[in-house]
């Protein structure tokens, strides 16, 4: 099946409404994957992570410790990869990158939501925070590594910033191959099609409701990454590193008054190695202290290459943004604030609802570790998911932007 008419199947598919829940579907067949190398395919009685198909090192620490446990859900799993050259990801004893998963339930509801890995995770580090609960809602899920995985992605491509640029085509692959597999196994086209994504997994959902609107029909991005030639990871993080511990230092950097207590802990695994890894990947050529690092001076070659994968705020499709106001990886007023103001200069507010959630951190595993101070985002992603299927499906739009305050039972529900 040829790319244009994968990409005709996803334009008609976003003109039909999706039931409201899901039934027994009909089946055509266990399908193939357009355009994958090597696929293997089981009905298994489980999908969810319960049933122990997936990799629970990959989605360690995502969500808290305490989520409720999934619904078992019966249906189709495809393990495989697209044709590439890198080899970083060893799962199932592969050694083979752009590896994906597509589950397909029994119980269909004739939608399709598609993930990319945070982080530098593989294709399973959603499997607990997404794919679970989309699954017992009747959605088929896709998920990809996005072509490179690990601390060392950047050895990836042959010029800085490729490794990086890959992941944004291995979510239209993998988009628009999932759409046919499911429209194959389920016989008949998908009918709603969601990205959705944490971390670098929201900076993929932004970017391909910028760059490819006509193969969704909308998006939730959970604390996306924001990536500029102006604000990006390696504008904050440095000032981050040099200004560690002191106070003062640190909130003129932006990092958020009332976060102090997450600092440390950010301090020994997350600033450093993050900096130097996306340091490594855009600008190879740098010899000095990533504290000491200065991107607005840096050679116009590493700007070309930041800007190469950068976002705009030119959404063509809904989407709505969930952050935390304790991120202090991904500040909230150097990103999500930032893309916000960035949708609003384009003129797309109308496709666009922001929540920034009081107390969220950036990932949900320190829940336990300070369970009066942090809050989970995973029920706020999922009362958002719920908000942008009431927008697609009855047109009823999401309550308007705001902050969330922490309230009530945090671990299992978030009103918006």
């Amino acid at each position: 099946m040829t790319m244009r008419t994968l990409l005709a199947i996803a334009v008609l598919a976003a003109t039909v409404i999706v039931p409201a829940a899901p039934a027994p579907a009909a089946s055509c067949g266990t399908p193939r994957v357009p355009g994958a190398e090597h696929q293997e395919s089981a009905h298994v009685a489980d999908l969810s992570t319960a049933g122990g198909h997936t990799d629970p090192a990959d989605w360690a620490g995502l969500t808290p410790a305490s989520l409720p446990a999934p619904a078992a859900v019966p249906g189709i799993q495809i393990d495989g990869y697209f044709p590439d050259t890198s080899t970083g990801n060893t799962n199932h004893g592969w050694n083979h990158d752009s590896q994906f998963v597509l589950r397909m339930p029994d119980r269909w509801n004739g939608g399709l939501v598609v993930s990319g890995a945070p982080g530098v995770r593989e294709q399973y580090a959603n499997d607990r925070a997404i794919s679970d609960w989309v699954l017992a809602k009747g959605y088929a899920f896709a998920s990809t590594d996005k072509g490179n995985t690990g601390a060392t992605f950047y050895t990836d491509g042959r010029r800085p910033g490729d490794a990086l640029a890959e992941w944004n085509f291995r979510v239209t692959q993998l988009t628009l191959a999932a759409k046919a597999a499911v429209a194959h196994r389920y016989c008949g086209p998908v009918r709603r099609t969601i990205a959705t994504g944490l971390s670098n997994g929201g900076y993929l959902v932004r970017w391909q409701l910028e760059n490819h609107p006509e193969l969704f029909d909308g998006g939730v991005d959970w604390e996306g990454t924001l990536w500029t030639d102006r604000t990006n990871l390696l504008t904050f993080l440095p000032p981050a590193l040099r200004a560690y511990p002191d106070a003062d230092a640190m909130h003129a950097a932006g990092f958020p008054a009332g976060s102090e207590f997450l600092w440390d802990y950010h301090h020994k695994y997350y600033w450093d190695l993050t900096q130097r890894i996306y340091r490594t990947e855009f600008d190879p050529a740098y010899t000095g202290a990533e504290a000491d690092y200065d991107y607005a001076s840096r050679p116009a070659s590493v700007h070309r290459a930041v800007e190469r994968i950068s976002l705009t705020g030119r959404i063509g499709k809904p989407l709505l943004t969930l952050h935390g106001t304790l991120d202090v990886l991904l500040p909230i007023s150097l990103d999500s604030d930032v893309y916000a103001r960035m949708v609003h200069d384009a003129g797309r507010d109308r496709l666009f609802r922001y929540y920034r959630v009081e107390g969220g951190n950036h990932v949900d595993g320190l829940f336990e570790a300070f369970p009066d101070s942090v809050r989970p985002l995973t029920p706020c992603h999922r009362s958002a998911f719920t908000a942008l299927e009431s927008w697609l499906g009855a047109h009823v739009p999401p309550p308007a932007s705001r902050t969330i305050p922490r309230e009530g039972d945090v671990l299992t529900t978030c009103h918006l």
